[in-house]
């Protein structure tokens, strides 16, 4: 198989982390989650990760430049893969141009870009559930909720444009079971590679 780079979409509660797993699995990805970068730069007290946390000690978002130099970082350290799949990235268009732009550097591309498409009533009582379980207190709060799928919506329609001037943006359908939705994406990439 040729390298393929998936970037994977979604409102909170779609399930893409659970499904960028999946991905992984499946066709032997590189998973790459902007999370658990910041939390393996922070934890390690890299000097991307202590820059990180100046930011974030302040209250303040972590600037792209910061976020994008820490993923650069964690692609070239992992060359010997069949792909990556990015999970919380690009989020603005700027990093997105970014991240094309790294990929051109090193001779990559994103082959697909897909939005796991489910409806906010839904995802609503997805999280709720979630914080009840997990006891996170973003999860029990319908007004956050809302506010984070504002934030993705206004974000993430500019990315979906964005690649779909490339060709590369899937959108595939996100409810049912998870069986359902994980048959449905490796559908999608079979068809792709």
């Amino acid at each position: 198989m040729p390298m393929f780079n998936i970037v994977i979409f979604g409102k909170p509660g779609s399930g893409k982390g659970t499904q960028a797993d999946f991905l992984k699995n499946k066709y032997d990805l590189y998973h790459i989650s902007t999370g658990d970068l910041f939390r393996k730069n922070i934890s390690n007290k890299t000097k991307l990760g202590l820059e990180a946390m100046f930011y974030l000690d302040k209250g303040d978002l972590v600037p792209d430049s910061v976020t994008i130099k820490m993923l650069e970082n964690e692609v070239l350290s992992n060359k010997d893969v069949n792909g990556y799949i990015f999970d919380g990235f690009p989020r603005t268009l700027n990093q997105a141009e970014s991240l094309d732009s790294f990929l051109v550097s090193i001779n990559l591309k994103i082959n697909a870009t897909i939005a796991l498409d489910v409806n906010e009533n839904e995802l609503i009582s997805r999280l709720l559930d979630r914080g009840k379980i997990n006891n996170r207190s973003d999860d029990q709060d319908i007004e956050k909720i809302k506010n984070r799928f504002n934030e993705y919506n206004t974000k993430t329609s500019i990315l979906i444009d964005f690649y779909q001037k490339q060709d590369k943006f899937f959108s595939v359908d996100g409810k049912g079971t998870v069986n359902d939705i994980t048959s449905r994406l490796f559908d999608l990439v079979d068809s792709l590679i």
